[in-house]
């Protein structure tokens, strides 16, 4: 009898052992799976990143694309009113200069037909100072009829104002308060709306003094007559 009752502890205790060895084996395993997945998560997470670098890349890349879209849609509109009004339209036959104004016309149309935004993300300081800026600017060329000259120095100190070269006059120290300010990209358009008005303003003193010269040599022409 009592045998047979070490016989049975024997075995009880053996099978205990082989539960034990087993359930160790199990947690081995879900270790092993926990630290194989882990792992297998991290790759994961890594390539999704390397992804998205990528894709950022990309969409600096769209974005700078579109400005430049913006920008040249601007040139060429820019470049066609210059045609429009520049003065070798006014010495040319009526016929030919409406021929002209229309293809000019059927360009211009064709450009705006063109619509290229790209939106600049702005806090709200960022938003204020645009508003202020884009005031100053505005104020300017509202005047621009009453004194060119004026206009045309003012407008020279707001530009000093934007770039990092050195500037040919004095510059408005407010005005560069408040483009500092800004978002980076409406600097940046800021400075080339300044930029398309000087010269605006210089073509169009070019055309003023085109015409005086033009009248004084005519006056020149009828005094040496009458003599």
């Amino acid at each position: 009898m009592a045998q047979a009752k070490i016989s049975a502890k024997a075995s009880e205790g053996a099978q205990q052992q082989h539960q034990q060895q087993h359930q160790q084996q199990q947690s081995g395993g879900q270790l092993r799976g926990r630290f194989y997945r882990s792992t297998s998560m991290a790759d994961r997470s890594s390539r999704l990143l390397e992804n998205l670098d990528q894709l950022e890349l990309r969409v600096e890349a769209f974005r700078d694309a579109a400005s430049a879209m913006e920008q040249e849609k601007e040139i060429l509109l820019e470049m066609i009113h210059n045609i429009q009004n520049s003065q070798d339209m006014r010495h040319i036959s009526e016929g030919e200069r409406e021929e002209l104004n229309l293809t000019a016309n059927r360009l211009m149309g064709r450009t705006l037909t063109v619509e290229v935004s790209v939106e600049t993300i702005r806090n709200a300081q960022q938003q204020e100072s645009l508003l202020h800026a884009t005031k100053m600017i505005d104020e300017i060329v509202n005047k621009l009829l009453d004194d060119l000259e004026d206009a045309k120095i003012r407008l020279m100190s707001l530009y000093g104002a934007c770039t990092s070269d050195v500037p040919a006059g004095p510059i408005d120290q407010k005005f560069q308060s408040v483009v500092i300010g800004c978002a980076i990209e409406d600097q940046k358009k800021i400075k080339r709306r300044l930029e398309t008005l000087l010269r605006n303003l210089e073509n169009s003193e070019k055309s003023i003094t085109l015409l005086e010269h033009q009248k004084t040599s005519v006056r020149q022409s009828c005094n040496s007559k009458q003599d």
